[in-house]
């Protein structure tokens, strides 16, 4: 089985998108051939389009994002409104579809990790269902170790200790931001934290990933992932039931 990467959020704009785009670029620059999906959303496509630059077009739209709603509302309303119907079992048998022809496949979910998406399900049965390895992007602000660490408890049994927590730079960081990922740290251990920098508001990847500290970022991700030639942590090193 390919291995899977899921990223989802303490809360709707996060930063899943960037993130996702910014590490699609990075493993296919390393070499390794990586495809990223946003099944469904709703409000707009914008995120999709981003991972669809972020693959040079290798993959349509349509496969990225299959499930598109117009309605800036959780995705299982707007379907609701536009007397559409997602269902789990369709998902997963597209993602995994496309699973087979690539080395890692990376799933942006939409909202945070409990928001509908279709019939009875959420972010957090898809990564129990396609036993990804969660990546937890959560805003650098105050407020932020209460959200990661309830994110964390909500994940299925045993996937908060496979998680990686991205902490993400604010344009204003207060007080709290520079001592959050000491605090998180102390509680859920250093080696599951990970800080992106503040990339501006109008969001470029190429110029992104110029970014030293950017850099430094993603290639702590894909060693912790394993992707880094060097291994990463013993619970996911090789390619071991699907984790990527």
């Amino acid at each position: 089985m390919t291995p899977l990467l899921f990223i989802t959020g303490t809360d709707t704009g996060a930063g899943k998108t960037v993130l996702t785009a910014l590490l699609t670029r990075h493993l296919r620059a390393q070499g390794i051939h990586a495809a990223a999906f946003k099944p469904v959303c709703s409000g707009g496509r914008e995120d999709a389009r981003i991972l669809h630059d972020a693959q040079d077009g290798e993959l349509t739209l349509d496969e990225i994002n299959p499930w598109h709603f117009r309605a800036p509302l959780a995705p299982a309303l707007a379907a609701r409104r536009e007397n559409r119907r997602v269902s789990l079992p369709i998902i997963l048998e597209h993602l995994r579809r496309f699973q087979r022809r690539f080395d890692c496949v990376l799933v942006e979910g939409a909202g945070g990790l409990l928001s509908p998406l279709g019939d009875g399900f959420n972010s957090r049965d898809l990564i129990a269902a396609l036993r990804a390895t969660p990546l937890l992007v959560a805003p650098n602000q105050l407020g932020v170790v209460n959200h990661v660490l309830l994110t964390l408890e909500a994940l299925p049994p045993g996937w908060a200790r496979r998680a990686q927590v991205i902490l993400r730079s604010t344009p204003r960081p207060g007080a709290a931001a520079k001592s959050n990922p000491n605090f998180l740290a102390g509680l859920i251990g250093a080696e599951k934290i990970v800080s992106l920098p503040w990339l501006g508001k109008d969001f470029a990847a190429a110029s992104a990933l110029k970014n030293p500290a950017v850099r430094r970022a993603l290639r702590e991700l894909a060693g912790a992932a394993g992707l880094d030639g060097g291994g990463g942590p013993a619970w996911n090193r090789g390619r071991v039931s699907a984790l990527c």
